[in-house]
């Protein structure tokens, strides 16, 4: 067999190995450096390894005791920092091991390099148990000894031999030899860190839904000794009380959504009548004037709001200057109108951001249409509703389909700010309603259950969505 084709047999084991390695940084499950039950159970090796002030969180008694030693800690720390990186130069290696010689060398080094250095670095978790383990109050610290930290040695190990065989098999480049990558490869690499953070906020969060068949707790320990099946999915119906607030939250979710639905048009209007503006400096203005309320936080929203409509705000004091009121009027504590109100607020932080997709898409318009649509006779508006919204509707059709897949998924922040005493049997969604359950009250297995069926509902919706398009319009987004 040829070294090139040993050198592509390694190579498959060698980027996986790596892909295993970078994964392992994000579950706290399979953290090596939690040699303590004092380290939250939450830590990831990453945390351990970026964040010091995380990982000792909740040692201030055993340092002050002299149970642990700083200095124990900071070797964890440390060690955990070095594994880290050299996982990430490993897995910077097998993206290298994409292009050309030269790259394929250059990336076996740097995996080298970075094996190496994460396989010594496990020595510093070794010593820092030990440290730990040797303590005079074992009850107090609770040492323990990951089983993973083994196959996570030998996993390293392993990385250090493929990346010194490639090295071997690969040889050195000549000098002459420029850095290249096949046009494929260059996009999946652009493409790759959006992959991993779908990945790590999307995906792995969906790890979490195993509390839904747990008598869990915040601070317990899941065990089949609490394992309680679908308990929590029949709650929803045998107890009135949810099922009640159940029916509340899907009619306040599924109003607000549907008036969102119902006003998805507007931007795509704006986004029209914007780009007649012959006045470039006037259009940009206008256009940044609308975009900017998308990158206020709703709290600072809320307090706009508070400024303008509250008992001592602007409106109030006017219309009391003015004698037309005796005394101010709080609109924000009414509970009248909150599905409009909640809308309007909406239509106003987004119509100009939401603009951004239209305007692109009418740049892509082809000319030739509006200078045709000219010579047939046509005015503004006629080539605004013959050629600009035909052009836009693939575009609309889209982000409908994407909205009504998401028609559970209000967001919880503006509905947060904004719910009080008067409003909240109006104003509770889905997510402010799990939100409420899972953090405020700690009903952390019913708010997983309800989140659940959220997200089951929407792939759902998606979907059915999604053959409605293709039976009618011959066209789909899946």
């Amino acid at each position: 067999m040829s070294k090139e084709k040993v050198t592509k047999i390694v190579y498959y084991p060698y980027r996986i190995i790596s892909v295993f390695l970078l994964i392992i940084l994000f579950f706290p499950g399979l953290n090596v450096a939690r040699i303590s039950g004092l380290i939250n159970r939450s830590t990831s090796l990453l945390t351990a390894g970026f964040s010091y002030g995380n990982l000792i969180a909740n040692f201030g008694r055993a340092f002050k005791k002299g149970w642990v030693m700083e200095s124990t800690m900071h070797l964890l720390n440390i060690s955990s920092l070095f594994i880290c990186l050299g996982i990430m130069a490993c897995a910077i290696g097998a993206c290298l091991s994409l292009g050309n010689k030269k790259c394929r060398f250059m990336g076996n080094l740097i995996s080298t390099v970075g094996a190496l250095v994460s396989a010594i670095s496990m020595w510093g978790i070794w010593s820092a148990y030990f440290q730990i383990a040797a303590t005079t109050k074992p009850s107090k610290v609770e040492p323990m000894f990951q089983n993973f930290y083994y196959i996570m040695l030998v996993l390293l190990v392993v990385m250090v031999v493929l990346s010194v065989l490639e090295l071997v098999f690969v040889g050195k480049p000549s000098k002459d030899e420029k850095f290249e990558m096949e046009t494929k490869f260059k996009l999946f690499l652009m493409f790759l860190p959006f992959i991993i953070l779908a990945f790590v906020f999307c995906y792995l969060p969906l790890w979490g839904w195993r509390y839904a068949f747990f008598d869990y707790k915040a601070g317990d320990t899941l065990s089949m000794d609490s394992f309680v099946g679908f308990k929590w999915f029949a709650q929803l119906v045998r107890n009135k009380s949810t099922t009640r607030d159940i029916i509340n939250v899907m009619k306040n979710t599924l109003a607000m959504s549907g008036l969102g639905i119902a006003t998805s048009w507007m931007p795509m209007a704006f986004a029209i009548f914007l780009s007649e503006i012959k006045n470039s400096r006037f259009r940009r203005f206008v256009q940044t004037f609308t975009t900017i309320p998308n990158f206020i936080s709703w709290v600072l929203v809320f307090a706009i709001a508070f400024c303008i409509f509250s008992t001592d705000g602007f409106i109030s004091s006017l219309m009391i200057n003015l004698g037309i009121w005796t005394e101010g009027k709080n609109f924000l504590m009414s509970g009248s109108h909150t599905w409009i109100k909640m809308l309007c607020w909406g239509l106003w932080k987004g119509l100009g951001w939401s603009a951004i997709i239209y305007i692109a898409g009418i740049s892509g318009i082809d000319q030739q249409l509006y200078e045709a649509a000219t010579v047939d006779g046509a005015g503004r508006f006629q080539k605004m509703w013959h050629v600009t919204v035909p052009g836009l509707m693939p575009t609309f059709y889209v982000l409908l389909l994407m909205a009504v897949a998401g028609i559970l998924s209000n967001g919880m922040d503006q509905y947060l700010v904004f719910e009080n005493s008067s409003n909240t049997s109006q104003i509770m969604v889905l997510d402010l309603y799990v939100y409420k359950m899972g953090i405020v009250k700690g009903a952390i297995p019913l708010s997983t259950v309800v989140g659940m069926l959220k997200s089951v509902i929407s792939v759902t919706l998606l979907y059915v969505a999604n053959t409605i398009s293709k039976v009618l319009r011959g066209e789909t987004i899946v």
